[in-house]
């Protein structure tokens, strides 16, 4: 697929901000879990990655009404079934996700190989660890991975590094498994608490130990609810940015504040004054003082700091401010090739890049072109700059951008900005 953008508009309106991906494809995964009905509110409904997933758990017998007025899931899994598939061509990471539904009915699972963005080395070693721990048999098929276990049963899961997937896996697996299961070195993330929620409500005993320890008690049945998911705080700070570098006046609703404090910490630093209340953030030209973006320095990491998906978002800021501004990423380094694409954006040179490191000698202007994505966040990284620049854009395999965004041309369109999406 590919975007058709028409640049050089200045955005005006209120975009509301939707569900987390990071959370609710989580959550739809964890209530095929579920002895009774499931109902996700504030669900991002066209979300690419959420459809997929989807598709998949219908292809398996979950029952999935879908209200896309009201934005909502309506999910089902007491017909879930292990099955082998006709194929496996599912293009999302968390795949392993899939697994603790159908160990839970069928005593064995077939998942597809994860997929998603190709960012260094994600690879799904941990995942395999989490099953075996768990007393699983894990067989790696020629277009699936076999996990079989007449059940779960609970265990000692040390993760070698900090990981959010495996964290999840592992809080969803034992929230079905027999027994005790003690979760070191966990991630967890505003997303994980928001998982953490609902397995909760769903009558799990979960205790959280400090930042990275977790004991779950597994529980013989898990009863239907009802769950919010939690705003997307990438989206939120998406449209801010995008409204700093338009020079727009776009009111923000739905910012999940409480998850990142910091990342917004850093704009301020950099003279982005935006205005605030509980729920919503304002900017407009005026709220940057001195007229202008200040350079900065920052490193990517762990939340509550600003974590490696928003990384191209303050590369864009960078560009804009007056001075050099470095930007560093050791837990992702090859998270810098949408660097070399957005150069092509850029009448200056001010792109410089390395790996673990982002350095822009600013200020530089946009202007049109045709770009190709390399990944989710740095895709809209490359729409944005293509929407600044005047002229006409194309950016080339736009649906890794659609895979995180929830009706991205409807809320453009409703700041007055056109884009059309055309299969390639």
């Amino acid at each position: 697929m590919k975007a058709i953008i028409k640049g050089g508009l200045v955005p005006r309106g209120t975009v509301n901000v939707s569900g987390a991906k990071n959370s609710a494809t989580r959550l739809l995964a964890a209530a095929c879990i579920s002895d009774g009905e499931v109902i996700l509110e504030n669900f991002p409904t066209e979300l690419v990655d959420a459809r997929h997933k989807v598709r998949f758990l219908q292809a398996i017998g979950t029952s999935i009404d879908i209200d896309e007025v009201n934005e909502s899931l309506k999910i089902n899994s007491k017909d879930l079934i292990c099955k082998e598939l006709d194929t496996y061509d599912f293009p999302i990471r968390t795949t392993y996700l899939l697994t603790a539904g159908q160990i839970k009915r069928s005593g064995k699972a077939k998942i597809p190989y994860p997929g998603g963005c190709k960012i260094g080395s994600r690879g799904y070693d941990l995942h395999i660890m989490v099953w075996e721990k768990l007393g699983a048999k894990v067989t790696q098929e020629a277009d699936f991975i076999s996990v079989e276990a007449e059940q779960f049963i609970g265990g000692v899961i040390k993760f070698p590094i900090s990981t959010v997937g495996g964290t999840e896996n592992a809080l969803i697996c034992g929230a079905i498994a027999k027994g005790t299961t003690e979760i070191v070195n966990a991630y967890i993330t505003p997303e994980i608490e928001d998982l953490i929620d609902f397995l909760r409500r769903m009558g799990t005993q979960i205790t959280v130990n400090g930042s990275s320890h977790i004991i779950v008690e597994g529980a013989e049945r898990l009863k239907g609810v009802i769950k919010p998911v939690m705003s997307d705080r990438i989206e939120a700070l998406t449209w801010l940015v995008y409204a700093v570098l338009a020079k727009g006046t776009v009111l923000i609703n739905n910012v999940p504040f409480e998850s990142m404090e910091v990342p917004l910490l850093h704009l301020k630093k950099m003279g982005i004054d935006f205005l605030s209340n509980s729920n919503s953030i304002y900017f407009s030209p005026d709220c940057l003082k001195n007229g202008q973006v200040e350079s900065f320095e920052l490193a990517c990491g762990a939340h509550p700091g600003i974590i490696s998906d928003m990384q191209s978002f303050y590369t864009l800021l960078g560009v804009i401010a007056k001075g050099d501004s470095r930007i560093f990423d050791y837990r992702y380094p090859e998270r810098i090739a949408y660097a070399d694409e957005l150069q092509l954006l850029i009448n200056e040179p001010v792109m410089e890049t390395e790996p673990g490191k982002i350095t822009t000698r600013g200020p530089g202007t946009f202007k049109a072109g045709e770009v190709t994505s390399t990944d989710l966040r740095g895709s809209m990284a490359l729409v944005m700059a293509a929407l600044c620049a005047e002229g006409t854009s194309t950016v080339n395999d736009v649906e890794m951008a659609l895979r995180g965004y929830n009706n991205l041309a409807k809320k453009l369109s409703s700041l007055g900005i056109d884009i059309t999406i055309q299969e390639s």
